[in-house]
């Protein structure tokens, strides 16, 4: 995994669209996510083409429109929005053909995802930019086998992505700043909420936080210290109601009164180290396995 800021643009790169003359968006799989996507990119006013090999992926894609649709009219989204103005393919050329931008989101294997970013990038002009939804992999990883990495960047989203509009975006070590610039520009023009990130991490940045927590339910779970039912109120009744409005470093900077942050790292700082101690990852037996799919059946 590379940590260093993304590259310069190399000398050879053309000028990536403007915004204005994008009318066409690709999205290249049409699961969960990358119908999600293509939803929403139909929301924002845009054709779309959907590449996916899947023989029942028309279909599929139709009924999670269907489903997405009534959400993204009650957020007055749709309001201009032709919703028949996609199409289905399985030809990548002709996918991308007059594409604006292309937005991957095949399933989370290394070795297709190396091998499809490459495809993608053979086929697609040089002045658009490809971005990944991918969730675990870097772009340094997945761009080993493209031409032109420089335009290959990940625009990392949360599901389901016509609702949740937080968008992470960060480049791979041989991604030039100007893609890197463009994709966090582009996903804000179209209302996406962006962190660009200043360099790979494991995980981004929201799914580390959200894998941390996810162990500690597990283990109070495991430990028969928490219900899931026990769990889940925890957070919706709890912390969660302030979260949309403040994230865990301003929750404590205000719990620190007066002196902030400051007073709340110095008086509390020792006595927090006690429960860190406890962050300890439980083993995913079949009987927490069975445990945590019960709690979530009743």
């Amino acid at each position: 995994m590379n940590d260093s800021t993304p590259a310069a643009p190399l000398p050879d790169t053309p000028e990536f669209l403007g915004f204005d003359a994008i009318d066409t968006i690709t999205c290249v799989g049409a699961g969960t996510i990358g119908g999600g996507w293509a939803a929403y990119f139909l929301a924002q006013g845009y054709r779309v083409k959907i590449w996916d090999p899947a023989p029942d992926a028309g279909e599929k894609f139709a009924r999670l429109l269907d489903a997405a649709w009534p959400a993204l009219a009650e957020l007055d989204m749709v309001e201009s929005a032709d919703r028949t103005a996609w199409s289905m393919h399985t030809d990548l050329a002709e996918a991308v053909a007059g594409t604006g931008f292309v937005q991957e989101s095949a399933p989370e294997d290394l070795a297709l995802k190396r091998g499809l970013l490459a495809q993608i990038d053979e086929v697609c002009p040089l002045n658009i930019v490809i971005s990944s939804s991918t969730s675990g992999y870097s772009m340094t990883e997945m761009a080993t086998e493209a031409a032109h990495p420089e335009r290959l960047v990940v625009g990392h989203p949360f599901n389901p992505p016509y609702l949740i509009p937080l968008v992470e975006v960060v480049g791979g070590r041989s991604t030039s700043a100007a893609a890197v610039d463009w994709a966090a520009d582009f996903f804000s023009h179209i209302g996406k909420s962006v962190i660009r990130m200043d360099r790979e991490v494991p995980g981004f940045i929201a799914n580390r936080l959200q894998e941390a927590q996810w162990r500690e339910a597990l283990y109070m779970v495991e430990q028969g210290e928490a219900t899931v039912e026990q769990i889940d109120r925890s957070i919706t009744d709890g912390p969660g109601l302030r979260w949309p409005f403040q994230g865990p470093m301003l929750t404590f900077h205000l719990a620190g009164g007066e002196g902030g942050m400051a007073h709340m790292l110095d008086h509390f700082g020792p006595s927090l180290k006690s429960p860190w101690t406890r962050l300890t990852a439980p083993e995913l037996s079949q009987q927490l396995r069975d445990d945590v799919v019960a709690g979530c059946d009743i």
